[in-house]
């Protein structure tokens, strides 16, 4: 083990994996674990240039049989879970540590930041009305290539608590043994485990595990939060914040998302809603039960003790009984609806986060006026923040819906009323039709009307787009979140879906967010919005208030990472200057994943590189799949990402980064044209890139894969441009090539250097957040990136002389995009300055090799079983699962 990693850390790994080996003995027997031992010493061999050691292991592979494989990949699988576990039990560590050391920096970025903000002249009174103002939305998003399973997660959050037992100073020896004992047992039980789903998860599926994420950890977390923010702003700013401060929400994809989805329905986004409302009314209940058994208290204001018919003893419990009962009437109502009973309305049945805050408000004003704050302060406040937070839905779900399909939906009513294809219009007479309609009081369609079946209105895919629309209309506002539009182009995109919700008779129409993702749309998205500010009726149906999503997942693959990581912040710039202009306040939402290529950087790092002005107290950001367990998935974690979102919201807002000059963007525009090209060349013109792609990456594989309800490609048949932007990182990582992240974008470098410009460039790394992110991440992907591993897959799996020559040109590529970033940055190896991450990577390569080198084999070995059978499952399925899996655990990151 490093010896650069902390000792708690590196022993905390060396428990587990202790713990896994007597596992192994003790369920698999003492030939498994000396197999793994001998894997284990060997791969540590080969990971410090031992030759000898890494032929051995190849040897090794090859002569298994596959019943034999299985295991192995589960052992090396689950060492690398349990490194991600104590790595993420040391965050929680760290914060404990600081807390008993005055010496320590504190983990809390608001600190230092508070202290930034009085060196640099920030008033007391800006930053309360900021921190007042703040409003941070993070989406949750189901994640086609979330590995782990529901069951394991719970079983992972258990190990985690053990070792936070561990780490207490005053366990006696027997509660010590009592908590390894615990330990044992939970990874003995995970090793008993299935890692892999037998069926796709169906959105449903999907929605409970994100509504799993609040009621563990963020129920907990954000009164702990909220009440550290206001004490920080006590102590900064001179007084309280207000109790209906509500600086971070949640929203949810899970069950909204119908993009390219074929499995989301109306149907399954109005369970969904239901379910999400049920889940919230048996937090809130057992968190008011435990309320009412702490509020005996006697002592209560007029104004309370009127609510109540008669003199009672107990006046906040007897007050409180008709919250629980309408809780419950909610709750039960909910349950008939979720059984399918026709269910009548109840008057009772919560419909607004009002009808839950004002009775808890009443009981907090009175509790302060009879001079019990310390009690008013306490659960009592606890129960209200989270109501601020979490409203009566729990997470706010938004739909998403592709463009093309409203179009489909707006030529259908315009053919049936006899006025031709509304998609061949120009766009101006698009934009007529609809602000025309839009302002009209008639409906366009009558309620029941009658078409032949094979007429477009009669379409399956308009009538889905209807019956949503109807299902809408059809729930509290609360509940929903933003509409958003992908693939948008044209301002009659974003008129197209309010047209919709106004003919399905939505009361208070969802906000309607355009998606702007490939480079096309993104260098076009600033002209649109300000053709749509410039319509009368638009500008004033938004009341001044406007949010544009950012995506960065078709942009990278359409464009490389370089090119489109550009064709964002320009976008960005000019959406906030258009917005200026026309007196629009901007909500940015970044579409962000966990790798690179799709927008992923350390959370202060990345909002605080984008364009100044772009976030101005306000922004939304997906977290997705594996990225919501490791942010999310642990209080102290939690607590943690909770904190860095608000400072990072802060600093860019009050102290924003400085304006980009015209040479560094000159520079910009150079490096990204010849990304871009290089980029393109590659992935599109070169005739054997998908082959390589389907034969070296395990890109077919993963659809075999029963990981998200989405299917892997937006249709069934095509080359690159139909593969989702997911799936396609997560195959170049797991060979580990890493190609969307860095192709082009080292050729574009190093072309600035040959020109001797390399002054300028150092300039931009010394004073340009953006552009040092940029190179940061670049070097922590490349870190990634191996490329002998790569070269194993392809020589295990192609002899064709084709794809041989392109991988050798790619792996060179690889290198030459390495050798560029040394040299810009003066340094003779990768991740000098970052030791933290440089040596979990080295402690993760000694697992990591093996299930490489496994999952070569396993591919090829299911390619021959295939080709020889015609089968449609072949014996080593669940092994090339796991080792699928294992890896996409071992980098932290997938798509």
């Amino acid at each position: 083990m490093a010896q650069h990693i902390d000792a708690p850390l590196r022993e905390d790994v060396r428990l587990l994996g202790n713990l896994l080996g007597e596992t192994l003995k003790a369920h698999a027997g003492d030939a498994l674990f000396e197999r793994v031992e001998q894997i284990r010493v060997l791969a540590k061999g080969a990971r410090d240039g031992q030759v000898e050691a890494e032929k051995q292991l190849e040897q090794l592979f090859l002569n298994l049989e596959d019943r034999e494989i299985l295991p192995l990949t589960r052992a090396f699988t689950h060492f690398l879970h349990y490194a991600n576990i104590a790595e993420q039990y040391h965050v929680v560590r760290n914060r404990r540590a600081s807390e008993f050391d005055s010496n320590r920096p504190s983990p809390n970025p608001l600190d230092a930041l508070f202290e930034k903000f009085k060196q640099k002249n920030i008033s007391a009174d800006q930053l309360y009305q900021q921190i007042c103002d703040l409003s941070i939305e993070l989406v949750l998003t189901a994640h086609p290539t979330e590995v782990s399973r529901r069951t394991l997660i719970q079983k992972y959050d258990n190990i985690n608590r053990c070792l936070e037992q561990l780490d207490q100073q005053k366990l006696t020896p027997k509660q010590r043994e009592s908590v390894l004992l615990k330990l044992k047992q939970l990874i003995g039980s995970a090793w008993q485990t299935d890692e892999i789903r037998q069926q796709k998860p169906t959105p449903i599926d999907e929605a409970k595990w994100g509504f799993t994420i609040i009621e563990q950890t963020l129920w907990h977390a954000i009164p702990k939060f909220f009440r550290e923010l206001n004490e920080l702003t006590v102590e900064h700013c001179g007084k309280t914040l207000p109790t209906d401060i509500t600086p971070v929400r949640f929203a949810s994809w899970m069950g909204g998302d119908r993009d390219g989805n074929p499995n989301v329905t109306h149907k399954v986004t109005q369970e969904v809603l239901w379910f999400s409302r049920w889940q919230a009314t048996e937090l809130y209940l057992k968190d008011l039960e435990s309320l009412r058994w702490e509020l005996s208290i006697q002592d209560a204001t007029d104004e309370l003790r009127s609510k109540l018919g008669k003199n009672q003893h107990e006046p906040y419990r007897e007050y409180l009984r008709a919250t629980r009962h309408r809780l419950q009437a909610t709750q039960q109502w909910l349950a008939d609806k979720l059984q399918g009973k026709d269910t009548p309305d109840n008057p009772l049945v919560i419909h607004t986060k009002a009808d839950l805050l004002e009775p808890l408000m009443l009981c907090h004003r009175s509790l302060i006026a009879c001079n019990l704050s310390e009690i008013a302060n306490g659960n009592l406040l606890d129960l209200i923040y989270r109501v601020q937070c979490f409203g009566i839905e729990l997470l706010k779900l938004d739909i998403r819906q592709e463009s093309g399909r409203h179009r489909q939906a707006i030529s259908a009513i315009t053919e049936y009323l006899g006025l031709g294809n509304f998609e061949t219009w120009t766009e101006q007479a698009r934009q007529n039709f609809l602000i025309n309609e839009l302002q009209s009081k008639r409906p366009l369609l009558p309620k029941n009307f009658n078409e032949p079946s094979e007429s477009l209105i009669n379409h399956p895919d308009v009538q889905e787009v209807f019956a949503t629309m109807r299902t809408l209309a059809a729930q509290p506002t609360e509940c929903l979140g933003a509409y958003i539009i992908s693939m948008a182009e044209y301002p009659s995109d974003v008129l197209a879906v309010l047209l919709l919700q106004k003919e399905a008779g939505i009361q208070q129409p969802l906000r309607v967010v355009p998606l702007f993702e490939t480079l096309k749309d993104l260098d076009g998205a600033s002209s649109t919005m300000n053709t749509l500010f410039s319509l009368d009726w638009y500008k004033q149906h938004i009341q001044g208030k406007h949010e544009v999503m950012i995506g960065y997942s078709d942009s990278a693959k359409d464009a490389g990472f370089m090119s489109a990581n550009w064709a964002q912040y320009r976008a960005q710039e000019e959406l906030a200057a258009v917005a200026k202009r026309h007196g629009v306040q901007l909500t940015l939402f970044h579409g962000r994943g966990g790798s690179i290529s799709r927008g992923g950087a350390p959370t202060q790092q990345a909002l605080f590189s984008q364009p100044p002005g772009s976030i101005s107290g306000a922004i939304r950001v997906t977290e997705q799949g594996e990225m919501i367990r490791f942010k999310f998935g642990i209080e102290g974690v939690a607590l943690q990402n909770l904190e860095v979102y608000t400072a990072a919201t802060l600093e860019a807002t009050l102290l924003p980064p400085p304006e980009p000059r015209a040479e560094w963007r000159t520079l910009m525009n150079q490096m990204t044209e010849t990304s871009v090209k290089l980029y393109r060349q590659t992935v599109r013109e070169n005739p054997h890139f998908v082959e390589y792609l389907r034969t070296v990456t395990p890109e077919l594989e993963l659809q075999m894969l029963p990981l998200g309800s989405r299917p892997a490609k937006r249709r069934v048949s095509g080359g690159i441009e139909s593969l989702r932007a997911i799936p396609w990182v997560f195959a170049w990582t797991q060979i580990r090539l890493m190609l969307p992240a860095w192709l082009g974008t080292g050729a574009a470098i190093d072309e600035i250097l040959q020109q001797q410009q390399k002054g300028k460039l150092d300039e931009m790394l010394a004073e340009w957040p953006y552009f040092q992110t940029l190179i940061d991440m670049l070097e922590m992907v490349l870190s990634k990136a191996d490329a002998d591993i790569a070269w194993y897959y392809e020589n295990h799996l192609t002899q064709s002389e084709h794809l041989r020559e392109l991988g050798t040109e790619l792996r060179q590529r690889l290198q030459d995009a390495i050798d560029t970033l040394l040299s810009l940055k003066g340094e003779s190896e990768l991740l000098s300055q970052n030791e933290v991450l440089d040596q979990a990577m080295r402690v993760r390569t000694t697992y990591l090799l093996p299930l490489h080198l496994l999952q070569a084999e396993l591919m090829k070995r299911r390619r021959h079983y295939l080709q020889q059978h015609q089968a449609e499952h072949t014996p080593v399925d669940q092994a090339l699962m796991v080792s699928i899996a294992g890896i996409a655990a071992g980098l932290r990151n997938t798509g």
